[in-house]
């Protein structure tokens, strides 16, 4: 006498129990492939290969910005001290400035000196007047009666005699002062060579 055949629940116990038996024992699994071809039923086929993901395209990568080319790096200013001694070369050169301070002139004759603070005061003259275009700052003659208000430069205005008190002023122009409407000097040398006020000469013989 046959067994009884099992009812609906108990075989889908039966199912499940051989579902999850199968997915972690393949010796199961292959066992039960074997009772399905015996009763005519189609074999497992094999899981198709998975294809190998295709390769993500490389981000692109952002091209960092040109670096600006260096700034040209400006020569550095001249000092105060080698706009002066510049200036005092150029004295030198034309009106032999430095030579005629540094000379006694005890044993000298006035008119020796006269002669000589003559062209002294040309070469020196012809320097400043390349170089410079000077103005007065004040434009009355001098001896003439001004007034000085308030709230005056002081640095182009210098006050002498009696002052006392808060301006405005009143007084005689001593001396119309000066201005450099235009300064044409070249750039001075640098450094040591700035302090080269004037060769020494040696005559060849």
């Amino acid at each position: 006498m046959s067994a009884p055949l099992p009812s609906f629940f108990a075989r889908l116990s039966i199912a499940l129990g051989c579902f999850f038996r199968a997915l972690g024992d393949a010796q199961f699994a292959a066992l039960l492939d074997e009772a399905r071809r015996a009763n005519g039923l189609p074999a497992a086929r094999p899981a198709p290969a998975l294809a190998a993901p295709a390769p993500a395209a490389p981000a692109p990568v952002e091209k960092a910005p040109a670096a600006a080319p260096p700034a040209p790096v400006a020569p550095p200013a001249a000092t105060a001290a080698e706009g002066a001694l510049h200036l005092l070369v150029l004295l030198q050169r034309e009106g032999r400035l430095l030579d005629f301070c540094e000379e006694e002139l005890a044993g000298f004759s006035d008119a020796a000196v006269g002669a000589a603070a003559r062209l002294v005061h040309t070469g020196c003259r012809k320097a400043l007047r390349e170089n410079f275009e000077l103005a007065p700052i004040r434009a009355e003659a001098e001896g003439a009666k001004v007034t000085i208000a308030a709230g005056f430069d002081a640095r182009a205005l210098r006050l002498t005699g009696n002052v006392v008190g808060e301006p405005p002023f009143t007084g005689a122009l001593k001396h119309h002062g000066w201005r450099a409407a235009q300064v044409k000097l070249a750039e001075p040398p640098r450094g040591d060579a700035a302090r080269v006020l004037a060769p020494a000469e040696v005559e060849l013989t």
